[in-house]
Protein backbone atom coordinates (compact mmCIF):
# COMPACT_ATOMS: atom_id res chain seq x y z
CA UNK A 1 0.00 0.00 0.00
CA UNK A 2 1.36 3.42 -0.95
CA UNK A 3 0.89 6.27 1.49
CA UNK A 4 0.20 9.72 0.13
CA UNK A 5 1.21 12.81 2.00
CA UNK A 6 -1.21 15.65 1.45
CA UNK A 7 -0.02 19.10 2.36
CA UNK A 8 -2.46 21.78 3.44
CA UNK A 9 -1.72 24.90 1.44
CA UNK A 10 -2.51 28.48 2.32
CA UNK A 11 -1.42 32.02 1.64
CA UNK A 12 -0.64 34.60 4.32
CA UNK A 13 -1.04 38.32 3.75
CA UNK A 14 0.62 40.60 6.27
CA UNK A 15 -0.34 44.28 6.46
CA UNK A 16 1.34 47.20 8.22
CA UNK A 17 -1.07 48.93 10.57
CA UNK A 18 1.10 51.90 11.53
CA UNK A 19 0.43 53.49 8.12
CA UNK A 20 -3.26 53.79 9.03
CA UNK A 21 -4.34 53.09 5.46
CA UNK A 22 -7.99 53.52 4.60
CA UNK A 23 -9.99 50.33 4.09
CA UNK A 24 -9.86 50.58 0.31
CA UNK A 25 -6.12 51.23 0.27
CA UNK A 26 -5.52 48.34 2.67
CA UNK A 27 -7.61 46.01 0.50
CA UNK A 28 -5.69 47.08 -2.61
CA UNK A 29 -2.32 46.47 -0.94
CA UNK A 30 -3.46 43.03 0.27
CA UNK A 31 -4.62 42.21 -3.27
CA UNK A 32 -1.25 43.28 -4.71
CA UNK A 33 0.53 41.04 -2.18
CA UNK A 34 -1.75 38.10 -2.91
CA UNK A 35 -1.43 38.24 -6.68
CA UNK A 36 2.30 38.94 -6.73
CA UNK A 37 3.08 36.14 -4.30
CA UNK A 38 0.80 33.75 -6.22
CA UNK A 39 2.64 34.56 -9.45
CA UNK A 40 5.94 33.67 -7.79
CA UNK A 41 4.43 30.41 -6.50
CA UNK A 42 3.13 29.64 -9.98
CA UNK A 43 6.66 30.03 -11.34
CA UNK A 44 8.40 28.09 -8.53
CA UNK A 45 5.88 25.28 -7.94
CA UNK A 46 3.04 25.24 -10.49
CA UNK A 47 1.52 22.00 -9.11
CA UNK A 48 1.10 23.44 -5.62
CA UNK A 49 -0.21 26.73 -7.03
CA UNK A 50 -2.83 24.80 -9.02
CA UNK A 51 -3.74 22.69 -5.97
CA UNK A 52 -4.23 25.89 -3.95
CA UNK A 53 -6.57 27.26 -6.62
CA UNK A 54 -8.57 24.04 -6.62
CA UNK A 55 -8.83 24.08 -2.81
CA UNK A 56 -10.52 27.50 -2.84
CA UNK A 57 -7.44 29.69 -2.33
CA UNK A 58 -7.35 29.63 1.49
CA UNK A 59 -5.63 32.65 2.97
CA UNK A 60 -5.20 34.51 6.22
CA UNK A 61 -4.68 38.25 6.78
CA UNK A 62 -2.36 39.25 9.61
CA UNK A 63 -0.90 42.47 10.95
CA UNK A 64 2.39 44.01 12.01
CA UNK A 65 3.19 47.49 13.32
CA UNK A 66 6.33 48.49 11.41
CA UNK A 67 8.19 48.20 8.13
CA UNK A 68 11.07 46.50 9.98
CA UNK A 69 8.75 43.69 11.11
CA UNK A 70 7.48 43.26 7.55
CA UNK A 71 10.99 43.19 6.09
CA UNK A 72 12.18 40.71 8.75
CA UNK A 73 9.25 38.41 7.92
CA UNK A 74 10.08 38.70 4.21
CA UNK A 75 13.69 37.72 4.86
CA UNK A 76 12.58 34.77 7.00
CA UNK A 77 10.17 33.57 4.29
CA UNK A 78 12.92 33.89 1.67
CA UNK A 79 15.33 31.89 3.86
CA UNK A 80 12.75 29.07 3.91
CA UNK A 81 12.47 29.34 0.11
CA UNK A 82 8.79 30.25 0.32
CA UNK A 83 7.24 32.19 -2.54
CA UNK A 84 6.74 35.70 -1.23
CA UNK A 85 6.40 39.29 -2.31
CA UNK A 86 7.07 42.53 -0.46
CA UNK A 87 4.82 45.35 -1.70
CA UNK A 88 6.05 48.94 -2.04
CA UNK A 89 3.45 51.62 -2.64
CA UNK A 90 3.61 53.72 -5.79
CA UNK A 91 2.73 56.86 -3.82
CA UNK A 92 -0.27 57.97 -5.90
CA UNK A 93 -2.69 58.37 -2.99
CA UNK A 94 -2.35 58.02 0.79
CA UNK A 95 1.17 56.66 1.27
CA UNK A 96 4.61 58.02 0.38
CA UNK A 97 6.16 56.44 -2.71
CA UNK A 98 8.31 53.43 -1.91
CA UNK A 99 6.71 52.72 1.47
CA UNK A 100 6.56 49.02 2.33
CA UNK A 101 2.88 48.26 2.90
CA UNK A 102 2.24 44.52 2.70
CA UNK A 103 3.75 41.07 2.36
CA UNK A 104 2.34 38.04 0.61
CA UNK A 105 3.66 34.58 1.48
CA UNK A 106 2.58 31.53 -0.48
CA UNK A 107 0.57 29.70 -1.44
CA UNK A 108 2.75 27.09 0.21
CA UNK A 109 2.59 24.45 2.91
CA UNK A 110 0.70 25.81 5.89
CA UNK A 111 3.27 24.41 8.32
CA UNK A 112 6.11 26.32 6.62
CA UNK A 113 4.15 29.57 6.46
CA UNK A 114 3.31 29.19 10.15
CA UNK A 115 7.05 29.10 10.91
CA UNK A 116 7.14 32.71 9.65
CA UNK A 117 3.75 34.07 10.70
CA UNK A 118 2.62 31.84 13.57
CA UNK A 119 3.01 34.51 16.27
CA UNK A 120 1.19 37.29 14.39
CA UNK A 121 -2.33 38.46 15.17
CA UNK A 122 -5.23 38.58 12.75
CA UNK A 123 -5.90 41.95 11.15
Amino acid sequence: MTAFIVFVLKQALVIRTDLQMGKGKLAAQAAHASIDSFQEALYKDPDSAQQWLEEGMPKIVLKVQTDKELIDLFKHAKSLKLPCSLIHDAGHTQIAAGSVTALGIGPAEEQKINQVTGKLKLL
